[in-house]
């Protein structure tokens, strides 16, 4: 388990976090390769069933990232984005899936630099969580 490298899904605002993501490739900040962006209009429109799917298609940690509450470009998206993350960690473990490998975070448009931090830190902590189990699409 010692070079378990983590698969992560994360769905990311088009108007805010993934301007910062293509900020940080701009701007050379390294983060880790091993999170694949999957860019929505807002986070608002992220469907809990998104993330089942993405923990069932084995995804070991998912991201929603978005703009900072009251900055969202669909007015509300984002306090919907919050409402059903906190739905989903309180369902998640009654799957078997630990509530720590789903996260929500904002990350505005112009932080580059938070955007790589994240991702390094979002890697690291579902490494330390170890894989998802392999079977879990029996589980569920």
């Amino acid at each position: 388990m010692d070079n378990f490298e983590p698969a992560i899904i994360a769905f990311v605002c088009n108007w805010c976090t993934y301007t910062a993501a293509d900020l940080a490739g701009t701007s050379r900040l390294s983060y880790p390769k091993n999170v694949r962006l999957i860019r929505v209009m807002c986070t608002g429109m992220v469907d809990p069933q998104y993330v089942i799917k993405a923990f069932l298609e084995g995804a070991d940690g998912v991201l929603i990232s978005g703009c900072h509450p009251g900055d969202c470009h669909y007015i509300n998206g984002n306090y919907k984005a919050r409402r059903r993350v906190k739905l989903l960690k309180e369902i998640l473990p009654r799957f078997g899936i630990d509530s720590r490998r789903l996260r929500l975070t904002w990350i505005g448009a112009s932080d580059g630099i938070e955007f790589a931090h994240v991702m390094g830190d979002l890697v690291a902590r579902t490494r330390e969580l170890g894989p998802m189990l392999p079977d879990l699409k029996m589980v569920i």
